[in-house]
């Protein structure tokens, strides 16, 4: 961040989500192994500029417009690394509100802040808003290996979730299947669910470019099926 500014490497169409403006930021609180924007996390200077809330709306509304398109994102790193992120992505999502009101931002992170920080879910009480927390592992050992952060943290994702679900705020959770076993994702499910989390874990697949595996390899992550 430089002031109400983030980084970002390029604005795109994409076509998840049926098709959707997408922002790739720079800037992540986890180095997942399986990252595709893992060297521009690991090492964000120098990688795209920094844009204020003004220019990331619309150069989004633009791409919307002439893909005719309604969801807009944020990717590539987490939106949420703290007060000034959070404040960024707020503003970012109430300027396209504000313009098209028939949008739905899609809003992808990893949970770790809005389980740390219990007050951040309340700034995301915001219209035409859906939130996917994407959860890195199914137990702490598992999360430790592929975010390379602590395994203590691993409780601090599904709190944000729970209380995103608590707050009204749609939000649901979503897995990279590729890394685990359908007998540990079977559990895992059970597992949310004792936890009150709800709605359908959502099992994402995983892009699997050349330097992706080899940075698999190297942190000694397995697929469940090579």
């Amino acid at each position: 961040m430089k002031s109400e500014s983030r980084l970002y490497h390029r604005f795109r169409p994409a076509p998840y989500y049926g098709g959707i403006a997408t922002a790739d930021a720079v800037g992540c609180s986890f180095l997942c192994a399986y990252c595709w924007n893992y060297s521009r996390n690991e090492n964000p200077a120098g990688q795209g500029r920094c844009y204020p809330p003004q220019e990331v709306a619309s150069h989004l509304l633009d791409i919307a417009s002439s893909k005719r398109f309604r969801r807009f994102r944020i990717t590539g790193a987490d939106p949420i690394l703290g007060e000034a992120t959070l404040r960024h992505t707020t503003q970012v999502m109430r300027l396209i509100s504000d313009q098209r009101p028939d949008s739905l931002f899609i809003l992808e992170t990893n949970g770790l802040m809005l389980g740390h920080r219990k007050e951040f879910v309340d700034a995301l009480r915001f219209p035409n808003l859906a939130v996917r927390v994407c959860l890195k592992g199914t137990d702490p050992g598992s999360f430790e290996k592929i975010t390379g952060a602590r395994a203590d943290f691993f409780e601090l994702p599904l709190a944000g979730l729970q209380s995103l679900q608590e707050a009204g705020v749609e939000a649901w959770p979503a897995l990279l299947e590729d890394l685990f076993s359908p007998d540990q994702i079977e559990r895992f499910k059970i597992f949310l669910a004792k936890h009150g989390i709800r709605g359908d874990l959502e099992l994402e697949s995983l892009e699997a470019y050349p330097f992706v595996l080899k940075n698999l390899r190297q942190r000694k992550v397995r697929l469940a099926v090579p």
